[in-house]
This record gives C-alpha cells, sequence and structure tokens, in this order.
C-alpha cells in the first residue's frame, strides 16, 4: 500500500467532509448568526462530542486499534471477530445506559459547560434532542477502527459528510417551517444532527459486511456476560484507563474554555466554534489523515518488532506536517479577516463577528503546527500500548493553558482562549517529541536541516504574497459583492500554493520524496 497514496485518499474525502462542514456553518451563520441561540447550540452540541471524543474516538480508539490490529497479525481472523463481536456487544449496552443518563443529566451537563449562557433553557432542550448522537457516533468509531485496520480508509473519511448534509438540509428546510409554527428554529439543527448521526451509522453496516467483519451484538443476558469475560473486554477496559484521563485533559482544557467563553459577551462561544470550524479544516485534512493512516502501520512495525520501520514512518509523516501545516498556520495568522469574510459574511453575521471570529482564528494559527503534529506523535505511543505517557503530558499542557488563560483572557477575550490552546497544543507536541527522541523510538533521518531551510524559504515567499493580499483589500467591505470577493480569496489561495510550491521544487523538493509503502 503506498502510503502517500493512502494519505491523499482519506484527505481528498476529508476534503468533501469540511467543505459541507464549512457550507454548514455558512448557512448557520447567515440564518442565526452568533447569538444567545447559536451559543445555546454550539454548548449543547459540544456535550455529545466531547463524550465522543472522550470515549469512542479517545479512548477507546486508543484502546481498540492497536490490540484489533495486534490481534489480527498474530492471532489471525477467528480471534479478530470474537474481539469484535465481544467489544460491540459491551460498547452497544454501554452506550445505551450512558444515553439514558445524559438526556436525565441534560440540565447539569450544560451548566458544567456554559452556565453563562443567556439561553440556558434552550441549551438544555437541545442536549436532551443531541445526547444520544453519542451512542450513534461511537458505533461509528468501532466500525472506523475495523475498516482502517482492513486498510479501508474511504467509509470513515467520507462519513462525515452525510452529518452536514442533514444539517444543511435542516436549517434550510425545518428552521424556516419552525419558525412560521411559532417554534423555537434553531432545534431544527438539533433534529439534523440526529438524522445525520444515524445515516453516518448506517453507511457502515456495508462497508463492514464487504469485509466479512460486521460485529454480532449479543441481546441476551448470556451474550452480554460471555462478552464482558472475553480476555479482549478486559485488556481494551485496562488500556482505555489511563487512556481515558488523557482523553479527559484534554476534553477538561475545552470544557473549561467554553465556560469561561459563556461567561463573556454573547456570541464568544459561537465566535470560537466559527473559529474551530476554520482551524479544524487543516487539522483534519493533514493531522487527522496522516493518524489514520500511521496508527495502523505502527502497530504492524510493533508486532513485527521492526524498529527502523517504526522510527521512519515517523519521520515521514513529521516531514509532511511540518510541509503542510506551516502555509496553513500562516494563512490563519496573516489572512484570518480575508477567509472569515468569504465564508461566514453573510446574512446576520455581521462586521463585528468577523472581526472576532478572525482574532480567535490568530490564536489558533500560532499553534496549529503542534494541533497537527500531535496528531502524528501520539499514535506512536498508543500503538507501544503506552498511553501513560502521553497523559502526563496533556497534564502539563492543560496546565499550560489555564495558566495563559489568565494572563491572556483578561486582555484578549475570547481570542486569548484560542491563543492558548494554540500555544498549549505547542507544548504538548514538543514534549512529545522529546520523549520519542530520548526513548531511541523515534530517529531523525539525515537531511532535515536542508529539508527545514527549504520549507522556510518557501513559507517566507508564501508570508508575503498573504500580507499583500491581507492589507491591500477591504475584504469586510467587499460584502455586496460576495461573488467578485469569492474569486479574489480564492485566486489569492491559488497563487500563494503555487509560489509555495514553486519555490520547494527550486529547492530541489520532489513529490517522490514523499511516496512510501507500507
Amino acid at each position: 500500500m503506498n502510503l502517500l497514496k493512502a494519505a491523499s485518499t482519506v484527505s481528498l474525502l476529508t476534503l468533501l467532509s469540511r467543505i459541507t462542514g464549512l457550507v454548514r456553518e455558512q448557512l448557520v451563520a447567515g440564518i442565526f448568526g452568533a447569538s444567545g441561540a447559536t451559543d445555546a447550540f454550539n454548548v449543547a452540541f459540544r456535550i455529545p462530542n466531547l463524550f465522543r471524543r472522550l470515549f469512542a474516538e479517545g479512548a477507546f480508539s486508543q484502546a481498540f486499534v492497536p490490540l484489533l490490529g495486534a490481534t489480527r497479525e498474530r492471532e489471525g481472523d477467528a480471534a479478530t471477530q470474537a474481539l469484535v463481536d465481544a467489544i460491540a456487544t459491551v460498547l452497544a449496552w454501554v452506550l445505551l445506559a450512558t444515553c439514558v443518563a445524559g438526556v436525565a443529566l441534560a440540565p447539569a451537563l450544560v451548566w458544567l459547560i456554559g452556565s453563562g449562557l443567556a439561553a440556558f433553557d434552550t441549551g438544555v432542550v437541545l442536549t436532551r434532542l443531541m445526547f444520544p448522537y453519542i451512542g450513534l457516533m461511537s458505533l461509528v468509531a468501532l466500525a472506523a477502527g475495523i475498516l482502517n485496520t482492513w486498510k479501508r480508509f474511504a467509509v470513515p473519511a467520507v462519513t462525515p459528510v452525510l452529518l452536514n448534509v442533514a444539517v444543511i438540509a435542516a436549517a434550510a428546510v425545518l428552521a424556516p417551517w419552525l419558525a412560521r409554527h411559532g417554534i423555537e428554529p434553531i432545534l431544527a439543527l438539533a433534529v439534523g444532527v440526529m438524522v445525520g448521526g444515524m445515516l453516518q451509522a448506517a453507511l457502515q453496516v456495508p462497508a463492514l459486511r464487504a469485509i466479512g467483519k460486521l460485529p454480532r451484538i449479543g441481546l441476551t443476558p448470556a451474550a452480554v456476560a460471555r462478552a464482558w469475560r472475553h480476555p479482549g473486554t478486559g485488556r481494551v477496559l485496562k488500556l482505555m484507563a489511563p487512556a481515558i484521563l488523557g482523553v479527559s485533559v484534554a476534553q477538561l482544557s475545552l470544557v473549561i474554555n467554553t465556560q469561561i467563553a459563556s461567561h463573556l459577551q454573547v456570541g464568544s462561544v459561537s465566535w470560537l466554534s466559527y473559529a474551530d470550524r476554520l482551524m479544524e479544516f487543516p487539522t483534519a485534512l493533514l493531522g487527522v489523515a496522516l493518524g489514520v493512516v500511521l496508527l495502523p502501520q505502527l502497530t504492524a512495525a510493533r508486532a513485527r518488532g521492526d524498529a527502523d520501520v517504526y522510527s521512519d514512518l515517523l519521520d515521514w509523516g513529521l516531514r509532511l506536517v511540518l510541509l503542510l501545516a506551516l502555509p496553513c498556520a500562516l494563512a490563519l495568522l496573516i489572512f484570518p479577516v480575508g477567509l472569515v469574510s468569504v465564508l461566514f459574511h453573510y446574512g446576520r453575521f455581521a462586521a463585528v463577528d468577523v472581526a472576532s471570529t478572525a482574532a480567535a482564528l490568530r490564536g489558533y494559527g500560532v499553534g496549529l503546527l503542534g494541533i497537527i503534529a500531535i496528531k502524528v506523535l501520539a499514535p506512536a505511543f498508543y500503538a507501544r500500548a503506552d498511553i501513560a505517557t502521553p497523559v502526563r503530558i496533556a497534564i502539563v499542557s492543560l496546565l499550560v493553558t489555564q495558566a495563559l488563560n489568565l494572563l491572556f483572557v483578561p486582555w484578549l477575550a475570547h481570542a486569548g482562549l484560542a491563543l492558548s490552546i494554540g500555544l498549549g497544543a505547542l507544548v504538548n507536541a514538543g514534549l512529545l517529541l522529546y520523549g520519542l527522541i530520548g526513548r531511541g523510538v523515534y530517529r531523525p533521518a539525515p537531511g532535515w536541516g536542508r529539508f527545514g531551510a527549504s520549507v522556510g524559504l518557501a513559507n517566507g515567499a508564501l508570508g508575503a504574497g498573504l500580507w499583500w493580499a491581507a492589507t491591500g483589500v477591504d475584504w469586510v467591505g467587499l460584502r455586496a459583492h460576495w461573488a467578485l470577493r469569492a474569486l479574489a480569496v480564492a485566486g489569492v489561495l491559488g497563487a500563494v500554493a503555487l509560489l509555495y510550491f514553486a519555490v520547494l521544487a527550486a529547492c530541489g523538493v520532489r513529490p517522490r520524496h514523499f511516496m512510501r509503502r507500507g
């Protein structure tokens, strides 16, 4: 398997997901703006997403995927199927209980995350409507772990498109209908989320059936008891314990920041959410794509005891991070007003919302390189069944982030929260890299000096082009000429991208240098 091709496939399909996600955010911004209702929706949507990242895409995936890969490598398909069935059974019943509890405890959950919401009661209703989304997404995460282990990357990468399409339809069709009937229109977004979740879960069934790994979920007490007794269940739970702590640290930082934002100016939660959507665009295209491709390969190399391949995989991933993430970070730092204007500056999204979202985007841009690098560095520990080290590093990063909040929030308000997250991510990535090098797990290959100088020179040219475009055009003033503004922003980004890769080519950096088989 060509790893660059696999990562590119995941990235392109993720691009489709992020494009539809941006359309979704554009529509929400235009219809609802940055208001108390959108703050309530963003807090409510963050609650199931928080639990999803904690138990599904976070701790569960970190524990399950390496064990699944090692079981397949060492024990064969029959043992792997038994493991899948046991884990799916336990997960399904735990999720059912969690969803019931989450719906019942919605007021407490909203208070914990956004007690300062202007539309607190709306946040509670939205949370109750959307909390079952965690159950659907956790099952999707189980399916994604299986499919990625079998090197079927396409379905997991394209799955989020269904959520975006469902929310877009709900905002465009259902929200006006609710408004005409005197019902809070923001509720339409919650309906869209749930429909999108069901569609995502349904898409996994044919993909799993195609590889013969559709889980058989036990429905009787005896079947559930057998699933709990399966040795793999205990191993996953054992690995999940430190992983939950590690992911909890990251999510605790998000909870604290959301709580702080809910007590700032109305709209602060929404501004951060819109900026986060833009920040996640390169994060998903680069970091998530590389992490998805690398984790199964690192796990297999570890199972074979091939330390050289393990180190080479990390080196390959980190070079791609530097090559592609640094220019994205410069775009967020230098050109945020142009990006936010062309994407969100319509309808009820005012000029002040553009400026406020752009300020948060600059904060994320400071740490984008670290945010993406973590997606490559952390799997290097997970593949070795070492979750404790990333946990300790995450705790340090949390303390750094919150200490920086004390410094930046009184000065920069909501933008200070984004800046603290960015700087904390740089600390996290730096400590992960130091740990891998210090243990001899990662040995940087020759040529980093020349490669870094080439990337630095190319980014200097790109940054100069972005600065000229950012200071030479009134992007907010072009609101009435939205088509011209969109073409201009696309032209700027296309031109600086061509300049960037032209300088890299002149320095001798070629695509073939990143071709790798795994």
